[in-house]
């Protein structure tokens, strides 16, 4: 199965055998061959059920199309046997292709959707790979699609890749509990049998200091901050006035919209609540002179005052106001005027051209942060001579450079074969890209992340030694950054060295494969395709129900021929009682179900989570309850909206034992429903007051006959409304 001219190592064999045994997440240096552990266990599963299927996941489509690349060079199949999975393929062709494949590379959001919907089955996969499995966390789509397929699967086996899998054991553990790993095999840079195929890495810090010019920006800013924080000490919501970094501040934003969910709309919740979110923009201005320099600096804080101008949030008006805010400004400008930019951009220039000057055919990556950088560090960069620099960077944003995936396939080819030396990077370069023989990587700031940092040293050293320099201001946070990295990497190193001791207590208590319950009858649900962002449809599939995607015209989800639910969260229902929207939806749903029903979910208070008069809400529920008599049903979180959803779809299906099809269609209307929806749609007349007059006149013959003066003895019926009633039955109708 496997093509020849492959030799594995010593330690992929010995991992290889017990990733053919058990469930298994394989931490490995980057450039050590993860993905060869992955074609060789793939050719074994192909011979061992030679009518399964391959699965391998990659978070984005140019690393699943370079996995795609490495299998096909390395396994002996034909050329129509291995497939990419892409967005812009249609399901139906996807369909097609899954059932004439048999590996089969996605990016883990589509073939997400896939299962969803039940396009593809997953009961042949003998194997599925998560490549970057660190991203096994929260609700990313790897938990959802691993759970699925251990539970359809006639003989699953998984084989999770990373670098890095994190400095937080619980996150470590969390990453295999939701990928169901039975072992872990763990190799470091330290190990007998790695060491002798990992290169040496020189790794370099220049301090840069900042310039005088630079410092006085900075003390202004640093002032605008310090008195922000005097504020917030004043409102009782910060302790000190000397420091606050980002973390402490978004857990201080946490607890201020906490008490406003609970209805503690006073003026000094509000006004902190402001007040912070100041100090996170002048932070952040912070870090754009300190790490980036004057052009990425200036060009933010034309965006603040842009915004100011025309935004109606109070943050951005009274920041822009501050006078040690608009003194940094006049600074800023300053040293655009004079043409004075970060040290760190004449460094990395000499760096840069230091390298290509020694060996002509040196390839170099260069990694920012930030994409305004990018760009000026490529302009610099061009100064050099011999230096041919290119940008890599994620799709294009509004009015921001950007490339799309198949051209950043493209541009790495075109690095490979050396129509560029110097790729210039944001974090899109980190996970995963096949950039061989790299020389050079340079960090333009460091980073906090322990995973990103190994991920963008990672990419060279591969085949000989690599070389490593990281450019740091001095006497800022890049400094902090620095440290914190290396901390967490220090502990993510000893958690590993813990997986690895007490593996067997890791992993006792979790039976990765356990038979899921299945309900005795499947429940069939229709839901409306752009339901997929709400969490719902991943509970209702781990529950078990048919689930059918639709692009459906009434409702959210259809669970019989005469029921159908309106879903939303407590802010939407807000917002559409604000944009009108709400009655529409409950008029539409009346005339096509017997039984309308709306779930809102959240636990926020709807009275405050919207600036709505309380009286204005406490109607439209009397509206929807007593006018319409469609039910509310609340629930706590999408775990109790899809128990909700199940508990009705049983029970009205078990009533109703006919097949149905998702798509409305007008009920049969009671006389009563009939006369009330001729006399509504007349100019200015809703559903209650139709029922006022249809109460007073008896008949709808009577109402069109009625005088204005008689129309006006109904309440809620004024001059403008009688006669507006009255043109609508008298005047001639003119078709123009």
């Amino acid at each position: 199965m496997l093509a020849s001219g492959f030799t594995p190592r010593l330690y992929q064999e010995t991992i290889l055998s017990t990733a053919a045994e058990k469930n298994t997440l394989v931490v490995l240096p980057t450039g050590m061959g993860k993905t060869a552990i992955s074609f060789m266990l793939a050719a074994q599963r192909l011979q061992h059920f030679p009518q399964s299927k391959i699965v391998v996941l990659a978070p984005t489509k140019p690393l699943a199309e370079q996995h795609l690349q490495t299998f096909r060079k390395n396994m002996r199949l034909s050329e129509g046997q291995f497939v990419l999975f892409t967005g812009e393929v249609p399901p139906a062709k996807r369909h097609e292709q899954w059932q004439q494949a048999k590996v089969i590379f996605s990016t883990p959001q589509g073939l997400e959707n896939d299962v969803l919907s039940e396009k593809i089955m997953l009961e042949d996969v003998s194997l599925m790979v998560f490549d970057e499995a660190h991203r096994a966390t929260g609700d990313y789509s790897y938990n959802f699609i691993a759970k699925q397929y251990q539970r359809k699967a006639k003989y699953p086996k998984i084989l999770a890749l990373t670098a890095s899998p994190g400095s937080d054991v619980l996150k470590v553990e969390e990453v295999c509990k939701n990928l169901f790993i039975e072992a872990v095999e763990i190799r470091t840079d330290a190990d007998p049998d790695v060491r002798p195929y990992v290169q040496e890495t020189d790794v370099q810090w220049i301090k840069v200091p900042l310039p005088a010019e630079f410092l006085d920006v900075k003390k202004f800013l640093d002032a605008c901050i310090k008195s922000k924080l005097a504020t917030l000490r004043e409102l009782g919501v910060h302790k000190t006035i000397d420091y606050c970094n980002k973390r402490e501040l978004l857990a201080l934003q946490g607890e201020l919209h906490a008490k406003l969910a609970a209805g503690e709309r006073d003026f000094e919740t509000m006004r902190a609540l402001s007040v912070a979110a100041e100090v996170m923009k002048v932070q952040h201005a912070l870090e754009l002179l300190e790490s980036q320099g004057s052009t990425a600096l200036m060009k933010y804080l034309e965006k603040l005052m842009s915004e100011a101008q025309t935004s109606k949030v109070k943050a951005v008006k009274n920041l822009v106001a501050d006078l040690n805010f608009r003194s940094a400004y006049v600074k800023a400008q300053k040293l655009i005027e004079q043409n004075i930019e970060h040290p760190k951009l004449a460094i990395a220039r000499n760096v840069v051209a230091r390298e290509i000057g020694e060996n002509k055919k040196a390839k170099i990556l260069l990694f920012t942060q930030f994409r305004d950088s990018a760009v000026k560090i490529k302009e610099e960069l061009e100064r050099a001579q011999g230096v041919v620099p290119a940008l890599f960077v994620g799709q294009a944003k509004k009015g921001d450079t950007g490339l799309s995936q198949k051209q950043q396939i493209e541009l790495i080819e075109q690095f490979k074969d050396g129509l560029y030396n110097v790729l210039i990077c944001t974090s899109v370069a980190e996970e995963g890209l096949d950039i061989p023989c790299v020389d050079l990587v340079l960090f333009y700031e460091p980073i906090p992340s322990a995973i990103r940092t190994i991920q963008r040293r990672g990419r060279t050293g591969r085949q000989e030694k690599g070389k490593v320099v990281v450019l740091m201001a001095q006497n800022t946070r890049d400094e902090g950054y620095r440290w914190s990295a290396h901390h967490k990497e220090k502990k993510m190193h000893h958690i590993l060295d813990q997986l690895r001791k007490d593996l067997k207590q890791k992993f006792a208590h979790q039976s990765p494969l356990y038979k899921f319950e299945q309900p005795e009858k499947p429940v069939l649900l229709f839901a409306d395709y752009r339901e997929k962002g709400t969490g719902v449809l991943k509970e209702l599939v781990d529950m078990g129900v048919s689930l059918k995607l639709e692009m459906l015209q009434v409702a959210d989800y259809v669970l019989s021929p005469r029921c159908a639910v309106e879903f939303k969260t407590v802010e939407d229902f807000a917002q559409s009682i604000i944009d009108g929207r709400l009655l529409e939806q409950l008029k539409n749903m009346k005339q096509s179900y017997e039984r309308p029903i709306i779930i809102v979910e959240g636990t926020q208070d709807l009275f405050t989570v919207r600036n709505i008069h309380p009286n204005a809400i406490r109607g439209m529920l009397a509206t929807i309850a007593v006018s319409y008599g469609i039910p509310i049903i609340y629930t706590k979180d999408t775990k109790d909206t899809a128990a909700q959803l199940v508990a009705i779809a049983k029970r009205e299906q078990a009533l109703n034992k006919e097949t149905f099809q998702p798509h409305a269609e007008k009920r049969a209307m009671s006389v009563q429903e009939q006369q009330e929806f001729v006399v509504s749609s007349l100019p200015n007349v809703g559903l209650n007051l139709a029922k006022e007059l249809l109460t007073h006149f008896k008949s709808v013959k009577n109402i069109v006959n009625a005088s204005e003066e008689d129309l006006k003895k109904v309440d809620g019926v004024g001059d403008k409304k009688a006669k507006a009633i009255k043109d609508a039955v008298e005047k001639e109708y003119q078709n123009s």
